[in-house]
């Protein structure tokens, strides 16, 4: 449990922290330790004295000391292992130092690099964050959750490591997956770190390598499936939520096979959000709106495909679905403008597809006629060729997939074409940027998934927009915490969507990005959370009255790292 205690005033800002810890069991508390910033009185009432260097230095003055030492690493992992040691050491530090630095170093601890780190957790171990907890230990949940560290818990973000990121099974390395998650909460969305919680699920692995491996630290076994999974599943979620019955249950790279099901059966029980379904999609649909606002072309008038038929994939198109049906289409329409393809080529529905696919399954008759390379596998290829799309949506991890021809042919039909290569990590994406703002002479509305550097071309520089669910889950995670809603409804994640593209600077000006800095994503999350808020309360899945000010909740909920006065129990 934490051994210290926030005092607060009247105003509810906090005035000093007691703590009963000293000496080096106070250095050692990442929470705690402000390292050479304890000033001479706090060193001689903890006895730090002779424990740290003379100086007595600033929070400034440590965070340009950390920067330097942040660039004597010359690999992206090498960053990302350095930032989470300085976690390990001081989290006010921490986070103060990326929140000055934040386009910078997000994507050093979140996508792309967290995807390297994951795959090298059990060479990369330090000091256990967050909860494991096995299969083999299905019967101790609760004695495990009363292991935690935070005594309350607002939100947690709980992987079983199937399908991190486009890079698949990582087994107990997802725990990177969800200690990355909340970071995220803290820096764009000002969550209190104090109280948050990383779960990791150890089911088993089916990646073979891992099985393999001496040095796994995983349960070595095949994933649990069926109805031994669930039931280990519904044994957690009853016992986390009988624990705190306010908490938000964040899921994150849950296999395809098992998180709509989980979220269907969880979400109109407990306040649950999946971040592959319903965050990627907020965010997407959120790049669409500001696109079709710079196309020109009504949302209900567009063709979309979409390539990759994931949980991303299929969330995406689910969010484009509803905004279309709140534009005044029929449930037919609406799906009749959306084109899904998976492995096996387009979605038709003689095909063996799982169940959240097969809402966009195409009947056979919608593409007689079609001209075909291959009669028994219609890619995407044909798809362009034959429908003539106005957006295509890349959720594949296929790097490549969007080829010249492909693109070309795309905007020979469409003025201004709208193309969202998604795909994570990087190196996954199915276009370059710079390749397709030269195959469409500078005409393509780009948004991508991983950062892409600006590009140059014809004399005219272009921001590519980053479709980061990171505009979108930190905010939406702060206006539940602060209505304290009981569930997540779609109307809320349609508010956080339009809060969102709100803040979309092609709003103002149809040839700029589709999306906001990741620099302006503390405002972003601000208008997100307010958005959220006001609609849980307009739903009735909040006790907050009417009569509070939730924009004043939501400002007094932010965390800021700085340090405070200790003073000892």
């Amino acid at each position: 449990m934490f051994e210290f205690k926030i005092i607060r005033n009247h105003e509810d800002e906090i005035q000093y922290i007691e703590t009963r810890l000293t000496g080096q069991a106070l250095l050692s508390n990442p929470k705690l330790n402000k390292g050479c910033a304890f000033t001479q009185e706090e060193r001689e009432i903890f006895n730090l004295i002779g424990l740290l260097p003379h100086q007595v230095e600033t929070l400034e003055q440590q965070v340009a000391r950390m920067y330097v030492q942040y660039h004597e690493h010359h690999t992206n992992l090498g960053k990302n292992i350095y930032l989470n040691v300085l976690h390990d050491y001081n989290e006010t530090l921490f986070y103060k130092l990326i929140s000055e630095h934040l386009e910078e170093m997000l994507p050093i601890i979140y996508t792309p690099t967290v995807g390297e780190a994951v795959q090298r957790f059990s060479l990369e171990h330090r000091k256990p964050k967050g909860l494991y907890i096995s299969y083999c230990d299905r019967h101790q949940i609760d004695e495990i959750l009363d292991n935690r560290l935070p005594p309350e818990v607002d939100l947690t973000v709980v992987t079983d490591g199937e399908a991190v990121l486009g890079i698949g099974d990582q087994g107990i390395g997802g725990i990177n997956i969800s200690n990355a998650k909340l970071m995220v909460y803290t820096l764009c969305g000002g969550i209190n770190p104090h109280r948050v919680l990383p779960i990791q699920l150890d089911v088993g692995t089916n990646n073979s390598h891992l099985l393999n491996d001496p040095m796994y630290l995983g349960w070595r076994h095949e994933r649990i499936t069926g109805q031994e999974y669930d039931d280990f599943i519904d044994a957690f979620v009853q016992t986390l939520t009988k624990k705190f019955p306010n908490i938000m249950l964040h899921w994150e790279d849950v296999g395809r096979d098992n998180a709509r099901r989980i979220l269907s059966h969880y979400r109109d029980k407990i306040c649950t959000l999946n971040g592959d379904m319903q965050t990627t999609g907020v965010v997407a649909l959120s790049a669409v709106l500001a696109a079709v606002a710079a196309n020109g072309l009504p949302l209900r008038d567009h063709r979309i495909v979409i390539m990759g038929a994931g949980t991303a994939g299929v969330g995406i198109a689910d969010q484009i679905y509803g905004a279309m049906r709140r534009a005044g289409l029929s449930n037919e329409q609406a799906r009749e403008r959306l084109w899904l393809l998976d492995r096996q080529g387009l979605l038709m529905n003689n095909m063996s597809l799982l169940p959240f696919q097969q809402d966009y399954a195409r009947r056979p008759e919608e593409v007689r006629g079609w001209e075909l390379h291959d009669p028994h596998y219609i890619g995407l290829y044909d798809v362009v060729k034959n429908l003539k799309p106005t957006i295509l949506i890349g959720c594949s991890t296929v790097a490549g997939a969007f080829t010249e021809e492909i693109i070309k042919m795309m905007a020979s039909h469409v003025e201004r074409p709208i193309i969202m290569p998604l795909s994570n990590p990087t190196s996954l994406s199915e276009a370059k940027p710079e390749n397709l703002i030269e195959w469409t002479e500078g005409k393509a509305i780009i948004a991508t998934g991983s950062p892409f550097p600006d590009v140059r071309y014809q004399d005219k520089w272009y921001r590519v927009a980053q479709c980061n669910n990171a505009l979108a889950f930190p905010g939406i995670g702060l206006g539940v915490i602060a209505a304290k809603a009981k569930l997540i409804t779609d109307d809320m994640l349609w508010a956080a969507t339009h809060a969102l593209s709100e803040c979309s600077p092609a709003k103002h000006d149809k040839m700029s990005p589709l999306l906001p800095k990741l620099s302006e994503t503390k405002m972003v999350s601000f208008q997100v959370a307010l958005a959220v808020a006001e609609q849980a309360r307009k739903e009735g899945v909040t006790d907050v009255p009417d009569h509070v000010n939730l924009k004043e909740v939501i400002k007094k909920l932010v965390w800021e790292p700085k340090y405070y006065p200790y003073h000892k129990v």
